[in-house]
């Protein structure tokens, strides 16, 4: 299932070998048990594990996720190194004129010191300003960017031109323990916007697979077991 987002991007749940009998199971093998289909007795067991911060069962699975993103989104999603990563090269590949465009709504300000600083959005007319000079900034980057590759320059030297919103794409394989980690984090209402939107579109995929685990994750506060 892909999930298209504003601007071009996109998450897709490439493949899920993931259940929440993944998690009864592995729990319960200390005791050399397992369970065929969930029962209430199981849906309890996965509440103690979440409440009690029991996390080794929840890794006994894996997600493999297709994103689309603006690199300065990719490089805050890479910081979390709890998953493997492989991304489109742009030393390779000729890098397509795919670049973010923020919306006007989306443009604001940033208002006191670092670590105690708030945002307030800008005024229409200084956010369709703002908006026209990224977006021309873009053209500009990516016209040197071919310019350079025209001139025999290669593609790893050319690259260097151009600006963190243009749009990569990576595979990302994870487990849901580690998966919860990286959404507690970046769904949260003080994460940046941009990647909190992608932090959205993971759970809605996720979610799904795992309805017990997730339940239990939000009932307890979206804490990491």
């Amino acid at each position: 299932m892909k999930l298209s987002l504003p601007g071009g991007g996109f998450v897709r749940l490439d493949a899920a070998m993931a259940d929440d009998l993944s998690v009864i199971n592995s729990a319960r093998v200390s005791f050399a048990k397992e369970s065929l289909e969930m029962t209430d007795a199981d849906i309890g067991l996965i509440k103690f594990l979440m409440r009690e911060r029991h996390g080794t069962p929840f890794e006994h699975n894996s997600f493999r996720f297709h994103v689309k993103c603006p690199l300065f989104v990719a490089r805050e999603w890479f910081r979390h190194r709890i998953g493997s990563f492989n991304e489109f090269s742009a030393r390779y590949s000729e890098v397509p004129n795919e670049f973010y465009p923020p919306a006007r709504s989306e443009m604001r300000t940033q208002v006191g010191k670092p670590g105690s600083y708030s945002f307030e959005p800008l005024q229409d007319a200084e956010a369709a300003k703002a908006v026209e000079s990224i977006e021309k900034a873009y053209a500009y980057a990516y016209y040197v960017y071919v310019g350079l590759l025209e001139q025999g320059v290669a593609k790893e030297q050319a690259r260097m031109v151009l600006p963190v919103g243009m749009f990569t794409q990576f595979y990302w394989t994870v487990n849901a323990r580690s998966l919860m980690n990286f959404l507690s984090l970046r769904t949260h209402e003080t994460a940046q916007y941009d990647i909190r939107v992608y932090a959205d579109a993971v759970l809605e995929l996720a979610a799904p697979k795992m309805p017990v685990t997730f339940s239990a994750w939000e009932e307890f506060g979206r804490h990491v077991p």
